[in-house]
């Protein structure tokens, strides 16, 4: 009799069906707990070392990057790189001036840590141009993406219909120009309608 019953309870219970991603994602939605923090402990004392805007085989969130595209096929690049986080640094005036008038503080650029991480990846790589990026870690000093560049000449590329569109002449220096993901969101074009008024073209061209 105990057996029989076991063996219902057993057909009755729910199967947790997750796919690999769900998992990944679930860890990496609080990286500040559990063994992702102690993973990027130990990982940010070898990114320290090692130089900016490096090549890596894959990427450190595989989940992440197949969400903006990223394909574990030719043409397809990973990059590392860390961007100094923080506003701009500028020395403290010697000249009389109220505190008010120094203009030294709350100095902050235009674009994004993120869409600047984009576009030094792009320079350094001049072949290729950048799909998307992702953060994957940062410390007291630097903040460290992950961008995904892809080459347009590659064949490969070319024959893939859902990505040659990065093949076109028109997508040269797409990063430059705010085409990513992380760029439209620092033009303020991620919200439409009401509210949105003074984001297009671009904040800086419907400013007062």
């Amino acid at each position: 009799m105990v057996d029989e019953e076991f063996e219902e309870e057993e057909e009755q219970a729910p199967e947790n069906k997750q796919s690999m991603y769900k998992y990944i994602e679930e860890a990496w939605d609080k990286p500040r707990k559990g063994y992702v923090n102690e993973l990027r402990v130990e990982r940010l004392k070898e990114w320290r070392r090692e130089k900016n805007f490096n090549r890596i085989e894959r990427p450190t969130r595989l989940d992440r990057a197949r969400k903006l595209g990223y394909k574990a096929k030719q043409g397809y690049v990973v990059v590392r790189g860390r961007v100094r986080r923080g506003g701009r640094r500028r020395s403290r005036a010697k000249g009389g001036r109220g505190p008010t008038r120094l203009g030294f503080k709350k100095l902050t650029p235009r674009k994004s840590i993120q869409r600047i991480a984009e576009e030094r990846a792009a320079k350094k790589y001049v072949n290729l141009e950048v799909l998307n990026s992702y953060w994957v870690a940062d410390d007291g000093r630097y903040k460290y993406y992950e961008i995904i560049l892809v080459d347009p000449h590659h064949p490969v590329i070319k024959s893939d219909s859902k990505i040659n569109w990065i093949c076109e002449n028109h997508q040269r220096g797409r990063v430059f120009r705010g085409l990513t993901s992380s760029g439209k969101k620092s033009r303020g074009l991620r919200k439409k309608g009401k509210g949105a008024e003074r984001s297009r073209p671009s904040k800086r061209k419907t400013e007062r």
